[in-house]
């Protein structure tokens, strides 16, 4: 079973913890199912998850090279020299980073945040499209800040063939399973 989960901004990507932050539990009542994968605490978007640990380990593990594309709201306004840094692989303090693919986009229609991100008023602020083959800790983040323009907003809508499609945040879907409604917060959709 592969189920594709829209995580809300400061939800952990586990099910249980010591501390009174939001988890997985909150939304999704699935017994045995597993993170392919993890999105950081201060991270949106789509979660794997699977209770078939053989396809958990093909999907989370980096020689997979499972192509994961973020849109990434930065503080400034980078230009086609920057992007070009991130295409090209920059190094980072854990080794050199594989290259990205890098595009300025238009504000996605994805939902507000809540709380929403700091502003500036004198700087601007501006919509990347990311896409990466490893998934080292924060590394979208550290990628942007290397570059000189720090993350703001970090939403991952693809990884592989699965993408967020319709899913509100604190949403699931099963694939090829009927509409229904479980979860403390969570909601349940069929792809």
């Amino acid at each position: 079973m592969i189920v594709l989960f829209n995580k809300p901004f400061r939800v952990l990507s586990q099910f249980t913890t010591d501390s009174d932050k939001a988890t997985l539990a909150d939304y999704i009542e699935l017994p045995g199912v597993y993170c392919a994968g993890r999105l950081d605490y201060d991270s949106e978007g789509l979660l794997i998850l699977t209770d078939d640990g053989r396809r958990q380990q093909q999907i989370a593990n980096p020689k997979s090279a499972k192509r994961k594309r973020y849109w990434v709201q930065v503080e400034g306004t980078p230009d086609d020299a920057d992007l070009q840094r991130l295409r090209d692989g920059i190094e980072l303090k854990d080794g050199l980073a594989r290259p990205a693919q890098a595009t300025l986009i238009e504000p996605p229609a994805i939902w507000e945040r809540d709380p929403s991100i700091r502003e500036r008023r004198n700087i601007p602020t501006r919509w990347l499209d990311l896409g990466i083959s490893e998934g080292r800790n924060r590394q979208v983040r550290r990628m942007t800040a290397h570059i000189g323009y720090p993350t703001l907003r970090l939403i991952l809508h693809q990884v592989g063939e699965w993408s967020l499609g319709e899913l509100a945040p604190g949403e699931y879907r099963i694939e090829g399973k009927p509409v229904a409604t479980s979860g403390a917060r969570g909601r349940y959709r069929r792809e």
